[in-house]
Protein backbone atom coordinates (compact mmCIF):
# COMPACT_ATOMS: atom_id res chain seq x y z
CA UNK A 1 0.00 0.00 0.00
CA UNK A 2 1.94 3.62 -1.40
CA UNK A 3 1.30 6.69 0.38
CA UNK A 4 1.09 9.24 -2.28
CA UNK A 5 0.98 13.17 -1.54
CA UNK A 6 -1.90 14.74 -3.00
CA UNK A 7 0.15 18.03 -3.15
CA UNK A 8 2.47 16.39 -6.07
CA UNK A 9 0.40 15.34 -9.15
CA UNK A 10 3.98 14.11 -11.06
CA UNK A 11 3.49 11.59 -8.18
CA UNK A 12 -0.22 10.65 -8.57
CA UNK A 13 0.31 10.53 -12.24
CA UNK A 14 3.51 8.41 -11.83
CA UNK A 15 1.75 5.91 -8.83
CA UNK A 16 -0.66 5.33 -12.01
CA UNK A 17 2.48 3.18 -13.64
CA UNK A 18 3.76 1.37 -10.12
CA UNK A 19 3.63 -2.37 -9.72
CA UNK A 20 1.31 -1.43 -5.79
CA UNK A 21 -1.96 -3.47 -5.04
CA UNK A 22 -3.02 -0.03 -3.25
CA UNK A 23 -2.67 3.95 -3.98
CA UNK A 24 -3.34 5.55 -0.68
CA UNK A 25 -4.43 9.31 -1.94
CA UNK A 26 -2.89 11.40 0.39
CA UNK A 27 -4.46 14.05 1.96
CA UNK A 28 -3.32 14.25 5.76
CA UNK A 29 -0.31 14.97 7.92
CA UNK A 30 2.54 14.90 5.31
CA UNK A 31 0.71 17.56 3.43
CA UNK A 32 2.10 21.65 4.54
CA UNK A 33 -0.68 23.57 5.87
CA UNK A 34 -1.03 25.73 2.97
CA UNK A 35 -1.16 23.07 0.46
CA UNK A 36 -4.59 21.00 1.98
CA UNK A 37 -7.33 22.83 -0.57
CA UNK A 38 -4.91 22.02 -3.77
CA UNK A 39 -3.91 18.26 -2.67
CA UNK A 40 -7.96 17.87 -1.79
CA UNK A 41 -8.26 19.39 -5.55
CA UNK A 42 -5.51 17.09 -7.14
CA UNK A 43 -6.74 14.17 -5.65
CA UNK A 44 -10.13 15.17 -7.07
CA UNK A 45 -9.07 15.08 -10.37
CA UNK A 46 -7.53 11.87 -9.94
CA UNK A 47 -10.47 10.03 -8.88
CA UNK A 48 -12.37 11.68 -11.56
CA UNK A 49 -9.66 10.09 -14.04
CA UNK A 50 -10.34 6.64 -12.56
CA UNK A 51 -6.35 5.69 -14.03
CA UNK A 52 -5.30 3.59 -11.66
CA UNK A 53 -6.89 0.15 -13.21
CA UNK A 54 -7.39 -2.60 -11.28
CA UNK A 55 -5.39 -1.22 -7.99
CA UNK A 56 -7.48 -0.59 -4.99
CA UNK A 57 -7.53 3.12 -4.54
CA UNK A 58 -8.00 4.72 -0.95
CA UNK A 59 -8.07 8.65 0.56
CA UNK A 60 -6.62 9.14 3.50
CA UNK A 61 -8.55 12.13 4.67
CA UNK A 62 -7.33 15.08 7.32
CA UNK A 63 -8.35 14.23 10.99
CA UNK A 64 -12.03 14.09 12.06
CA UNK A 65 -11.91 17.46 14.02
CA UNK A 66 -9.08 19.03 11.84
CA UNK A 67 -10.23 22.37 9.72
CA UNK A 68 -9.86 20.01 6.69
CA UNK A 69 -11.64 16.62 8.23
CA UNK A 70 -14.99 17.46 6.99
CA UNK A 71 -14.48 18.99 3.95
CA UNK A 72 -12.39 16.27 3.01
CA UNK A 73 -15.55 13.57 3.55
CA UNK A 74 -17.90 15.66 1.44
CA UNK A 75 -15.33 16.25 -1.59
CA UNK A 76 -13.88 12.53 -2.15
CA UNK A 77 -17.77 10.86 -0.75
CA UNK A 78 -19.56 11.29 -3.88
CA UNK A 79 -16.54 10.15 -6.23
CA UNK A 80 -16.71 6.67 -4.51
CA UNK A 81 -12.98 5.33 -3.84
CA UNK A 82 -12.44 2.05 -2.66
CA UNK A 83 -12.05 3.31 0.74
CA UNK A 84 -11.83 5.76 2.90
CA UNK A 85 -8.60 5.76 5.43
CA UNK A 86 -9.35 7.96 8.96
CA UNK A 87 -6.40 8.67 10.80
CA UNK A 88 -5.98 8.85 14.52
CA UNK A 89 -8.91 6.44 15.18
CA UNK A 90 -8.38 5.67 19.04
CA UNK A 91 -11.85 4.14 20.31
CA UNK A 92 -15.29 3.32 19.16
CA UNK A 93 -16.71 6.22 18.94
CA UNK A 94 -14.06 8.21 16.99
CA UNK A 95 -14.74 5.57 14.14
CA UNK A 96 -19.03 5.34 14.24
CA UNK A 97 -18.44 9.02 13.97
CA UNK A 98 -16.72 9.38 10.71
CA UNK A 99 -18.85 6.91 9.46
CA UNK A 100 -21.72 9.12 10.10
CA UNK A 101 -20.36 11.76 8.07
CA UNK A 102 -19.20 9.70 5.55
CA UNK A 103 -22.86 8.45 5.13
CA UNK A 104 -24.65 12.00 5.59
CA UNK A 105 -21.87 12.82 2.38
CA UNK A 106 -23.26 10.12 0.42
CA UNK A 107 -20.53 7.40 0.82
CA UNK A 108 -22.92 4.52 2.78
CA UNK A 109 -21.47 2.34 -0.12
CA UNK A 110 -17.90 2.93 0.82
CA UNK A 111 -15.33 1.20 2.79
CA UNK A 112 -13.44 2.12 6.03
CA UNK A 113 -10.02 1.52 6.99
CA UNK A 114 -8.97 3.00 10.20
CA UNK A 115 -5.16 3.93 11.29
CA UNK A 116 -3.74 2.80 14.72
CA UNK A 117 -1.21 4.99 15.76
CA UNK A 118 -1.19 5.68 19.72
CA UNK A 119 -1.06 3.68 22.72
CA UNK A 120 -4.46 4.29 23.43
CA UNK A 121 -5.74 2.86 19.66
CA UNK A 122 -3.64 -0.06 20.28
CA UNK A 123 -5.11 -0.62 23.56
CA UNK A 124 -8.13 -0.20 22.12
CA UNK A 125 -8.01 -2.06 19.11
CA UNK A 126 -10.52 -4.71 19.94
CA UNK A 127 -13.13 -1.90 20.70
CA UNK A 128 -12.89 -0.79 17.50
CA UNK A 129 -11.84 -3.42 14.94
CA UNK A 130 -15.92 -4.43 15.99
CA UNK A 131 -17.19 -1.40 15.85
CA UNK A 132 -19.05 -1.82 11.87
CA UNK A 133 -18.45 -4.28 9.94
CA UNK A 134 -18.40 -1.65 7.35
CA UNK A 135 -14.51 -1.40 8.86
CA UNK A 136 -12.17 -3.91 6.08
CA UNK A 137 -8.41 -2.95 7.51
CA UNK A 138 -6.66 -1.89 10.12
CA UNK A 139 -3.18 0.14 9.11
CA UNK A 140 -0.25 0.68 11.66
CA UNK A 141 1.19 3.65 11.73
CA UNK A 142 4.83 2.55 13.75
CA UNK A 143 6.21 5.96 13.28
CA UNK A 144 3.82 7.49 15.34
CA UNK A 145 3.47 5.13 17.72
CA UNK A 146 6.91 4.58 18.43
CA UNK A 147 7.26 8.72 19.26
CA UNK A 148 4.26 8.64 21.28
CA UNK A 149 5.66 5.59 23.32
CA UNK A 150 8.99 7.38 23.60
CA UNK A 151 11.04 4.35 22.40
CA UNK A 152 13.47 3.70 19.71
CA UNK A 153 13.21 2.54 16.61
CA UNK A 154 15.77 -0.73 16.00
CA UNK A 155 16.12 -3.49 13.50
CA UNK A 156 14.34 -6.06 15.37
CA UNK A 157 11.60 -4.03 16.44
CA UNK A 158 11.72 -5.08 19.97
CA UNK A 159 9.27 -1.74 21.21
CA UNK A 160 6.42 -2.66 18.43
CA UNK A 161 6.44 -6.41 19.03
CA UNK A 162 3.52 -6.10 21.80
CA UNK A 163 1.38 -3.69 20.03
CA UNK A 164 1.80 -5.31 16.24
CA UNK A 165 0.67 -8.77 17.74
CA UNK A 166 -2.25 -7.21 19.85
CA UNK A 167 -3.80 -5.38 16.36
CA UNK A 168 -3.16 -8.11 14.33
CA UNK A 169 -5.27 -10.20 16.91
CA UNK A 170 -8.04 -7.74 17.11
CA UNK A 171 -8.26 -7.49 13.06
CA UNK A 172 -7.89 -11.75 13.07
CA UNK A 173 -10.46 -11.84 15.66
CA UNK A 174 -13.23 -9.60 13.57
CA UNK A 175 -12.06 -10.99 9.92
CA UNK A 176 -10.01 -7.84 8.82
CA UNK A 177 -7.15 -7.27 6.79
CA UNK A 178 -4.38 -5.81 9.03
CA UNK A 179 -1.32 -3.66 7.19
CA UNK A 180 2.00 -2.94 9.12
CA UNK A 181 3.27 0.78 8.98
CA UNK A 182 6.04 2.42 6.93
CA UNK A 183 9.92 1.99 6.87
CA UNK A 184 10.98 5.97 7.24
CA UNK A 185 14.45 5.78 6.79
CA UNK A 186 14.62 5.09 2.91
CA UNK A 187 18.16 4.22 2.46
CA UNK A 188 18.41 1.83 5.23
CA UNK A 189 17.06 -1.72 2.69
CA UNK A 190 18.20 -3.68 4.64
CA UNK A 191 16.41 -3.07 7.93
CA UNK A 192 13.11 -2.82 5.39
CA UNK A 193 13.54 -5.91 4.16
CA UNK A 194 13.56 -7.28 7.75
CA UNK A 195 10.75 -5.55 8.65
CA UNK A 196 8.71 -6.64 5.73
CA UNK A 197 9.65 -10.20 6.31
CA UNK A 198 8.80 -9.80 9.82
CA UNK A 199 5.48 -8.47 9.22
CA UNK A 200 4.56 -11.23 7.10
CA UNK A 201 5.41 -14.04 9.59
CA UNK A 202 3.61 -11.98 12.14
CA UNK A 203 0.45 -12.36 9.76
CA UNK A 204 0.10 -8.84 8.19
CA UNK A 205 -1.71 -9.12 4.82
CA UNK A 206 1.17 -6.40 3.80
CA UNK A 207 3.65 -3.41 4.56
CA UNK A 208 2.35 0.67 3.82
CA UNK A 209 5.16 2.26 2.15
CA UNK A 210 6.14 5.75 1.39
CA UNK A 211 8.34 5.63 -1.83
CA UNK A 212 8.33 3.43 -4.89
CA UNK A 213 12.05 2.54 -4.23
CA UNK A 214 10.64 0.26 -1.12
CA UNK A 215 7.93 -1.54 -3.84
CA UNK A 216 10.00 -4.45 -5.04
CA UNK A 217 10.77 -5.11 -1.00
CA UNK A 218 7.45 -5.31 -0.08
CA UNK A 219 6.08 -7.69 -3.17
CA UNK A 220 8.92 -9.71 -2.74
CA UNK A 221 8.67 -10.54 1.17
CA UNK A 222 4.84 -10.66 0.57
CA UNK A 223 4.31 -12.83 -2.69
CA UNK A 224 3.77 -16.35 -2.20
CA UNK A 225 6.80 -18.56 -3.51
CA UNK A 226 6.39 -21.37 -6.21
CA UNK A 227 6.88 -24.06 -3.55
CA UNK A 228 4.36 -22.60 -0.86
CA UNK A 229 1.78 -22.72 -3.70
CA UNK A 230 3.20 -26.23 -4.50
CA UNK A 231 2.59 -27.16 -0.91
CA UNK A 232 -0.53 -25.86 -0.56
CA UNK A 233 -1.89 -27.25 -2.98
CA UNK A 234 -0.39 -30.86 -1.63
CA UNK A 235 -2.09 -30.05 1.62
CA UNK A 236 -5.42 -29.55 0.35
CA UNK A 237 -5.51 -32.79 -1.53
CA UNK A 238 -3.45 -34.37 0.71
CA UNK A 239 -5.83 -33.96 3.37
CA UNK A 240 -8.94 -34.30 0.80
CA UNK A 241 -7.45 -38.11 0.06
CA UNK A 242 -6.87 -38.88 4.02
CA UNK A 243 -10.81 -38.38 4.79
CA UNK A 244 -12.07 -40.16 1.99
CA UNK A 245 -10.42 -43.12 2.85
CA UNK A 246 -11.50 -42.68 6.56
CA UNK A 247 -8.43 -40.66 8.12
CA UNK A 248 -9.06 -37.22 9.93
CA UNK A 249 -5.29 -36.23 9.43
CA UNK A 250 -2.53 -36.90 6.96
CA UNK A 251 1.05 -35.76 6.59
CA UNK A 252 2.43 -33.40 3.95
CA UNK A 253 6.13 -32.58 3.59
CA UNK A 254 6.86 -34.56 7.15
CA UNK A 255 4.20 -32.60 8.63
CA UNK A 256 0.67 -33.35 10.27
CA UNK A 257 -2.18 -31.68 8.44
CA UNK A 258 -5.51 -30.63 10.04
CA UNK A 259 -8.33 -28.83 8.89
CA UNK A 260 -6.98 -25.64 9.96
CA UNK A 261 -3.98 -26.47 7.53
CA UNK A 262 -6.30 -26.59 4.38
CA UNK A 263 -8.31 -22.89 5.78
CA UNK A 264 -5.16 -21.78 5.64
CA UNK A 265 -3.44 -23.17 2.32
CA UNK A 266 -7.13 -22.01 0.66
CA UNK A 267 -6.44 -18.73 1.84
CA UNK A 268 -3.00 -18.30 0.12
CA UNK A 269 -4.21 -19.54 -3.05
CA UNK A 270 -6.70 -17.56 -3.08
CA UNK A 271 -4.28 -14.55 -2.27
CA UNK A 272 -1.73 -15.57 -5.03
CA UNK A 273 -4.67 -15.66 -7.70
CA UNK A 274 -5.39 -12.04 -7.01
CA UNK A 275 -2.50 -11.06 -7.23
CA UNK A 276 -2.01 -12.55 -10.77
CA UNK A 277 -4.82 -10.83 -11.45
CA UNK A 278 -3.68 -7.87 -10.57
CA UNK A 279 -0.45 -8.52 -12.02
CA UNK A 280 -1.72 -9.08 -15.32
CA UNK A 281 -3.68 -5.55 -15.57
CA UNK A 282 -1.35 -3.50 -14.29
Amino acid sequence: MLYVPGCNKRYLEKAKELRADTIILDLGDPILLDAKIQSRDNVIEMLQERGYGKREVVVRVNDFDSPWGLNDIKAVAPLQPDAILFPNIESKEDILNCIAELDRCGGQDISVMVMIESPLAVLNAKEIASASDRIICMVLATSDLISQMYARTTQDRIALTTSLSLVILAARAYGLSVIDGIHSNLKDTASFEYACRMGRDMGFDGKSLVHPDQLAYANDAYTPKPAEIEQAKAIISGLAEANASGRGTVVVDDKLVEHHHVTAAKRLLVQYEMMEELENNI
